[in-house]
């Protein structure tokens, strides 16, 4: 397989670069090759990976990656799809939704063209209320003011699961679609109930809110309901949040979905190839286990786990390298 860019490539790619680039060992690129990361709301943890992982990896001029905020997991497919980027986070569930044209995605088409660049970490399910709501369970939400995140997030994918889970449609709660950063603040001046936050624990905006808005509940997502999820839905997993993740606020158990970082199968296999060897360098490594609480969760052993969609070319040369790939 040639690991040389060509002019061509890059063009298809959108970057508009004037010369080619081969990023293979022993040769000098004369024009970076930008890979874009779409994230999500500046304050869940995408966004926070999605820089550390940038800025570990980038290797000018050779190499340049950077992190854009976005809706989440659903727009991030979309934008991977229409060519807006080069790659980006998705839950593990959306993105096999896309990927074979069900869920989510039933009657748009299968993105047939959406690849595996690793998974990292467990995003987990939050549901936040306000300890003056009182609400123990979803069932409680009935008629409660919810912020279910916004349009294009799968966080709001999942709050929908969870709702019909527990026997309650979106229109028995009074609902709002809002980014957690938003709903929180909103939860903090009085004016909403509970929010839906799906992401790698702990995440800013209820650390702020936990410390500063009069106490908060995660509620626990188990029983009957929860099973009947795990059963139907192979990409959820149980999960917990500790004690004091959060201030004042027990250990949760709850259900979650690995976070994945995917890209199109349009971008070459020499630009793969780089940004995952620079993934799981000793740059890399340091930068994760220092910067972020979800950061030393980020391992290679697990790279390929819970791969709803096939690995990119430029991913499987580097993971057949490393023994992670048998094919």
């Amino acid at each position: 397989m040639s690991m040389t860019l060509n002019r061509r490539q890059f063009a298809a790619l959108g970057l508009g670069l004037t010369a080619g680039a081969a990023l293979g060992r022993g040769a000098h690129a004369q024009a970076p090759a930008f890979f874009r990361i779409g994230t999500g709301g500046t304050a869940g943890t995408y966004y926070p990976v999605g820089g550390l992982l940038a800025n570990a990896i980038s290797n000018p001029p050779q190499l340049v990656l950077t992190a854009q905020a976005s809706n989440g997991s659903v727009a991030n497919v979309n934008s991977i799809v229409s060519g807006a980027l080069e790659s980006g986070f998705s839950q593990a569930d959306v993105a096999y939704w896309a990927y074979t044209g069900t869920g989510l995605f039933d009657g748009k088409g299968k993105m047939e063209d959406l690849r595996l660049v690793a998974n990292l970490y467990p995003e987990s399910i939050h549901l936040v209320a306000a300890k003056s709501a009182n609400i123990k369970s979803v069932a409680d939400l009935k008629g409660k003011r919810v912020s279910m995140d916004e349009p294009g997030s799968g966080t709001l994918v999942d709050s929908r699961i969870i709702l019909n889970a527990w026997g309650l449609k979106e229109s028995d709660v009074k609902a709002d679609f809002l980014k957690p950063n938003q709903a929180a603040e909103r939860m903090r001046d009085g004016g909403m109930d509970a929010f839906f936050f799906v992401g790698g624990y702990p995440t800013s905006a209820i650390t702020e809110l936990a410390a500063t808005g009069g106490g908060v509940d995660i509620v626990p997502l188990t029983g009957p309901e929860a099973d009947a999820i795990l059963k139907q839905y192979t990409f959820f997993a149980a999960d917990e949040i500790p004690a004091n993740t959060y201030k004042n606020v027990g250990a949760a158990k709850t259900l979650a979905v690995g976070a994945q970082w995917i890209t199109s199968a349009k971008v070459p296999d020499a630009v793969v190839y780089e940004v995952v060897k620079g993934l799981w360098s000793d740059k890399t490594r340091a930068a994760l286990d220092a910067g972020h609480a979800k950061g030393k969760a980020i391992v290679k052993a697990n790279a390929l786990a819970g791969a709803g969609i096939p690995v990119h070319n430029g991913a499987a040369k580097f993971y057949r390298e490393a023994g992670l790939l048998k094919s």
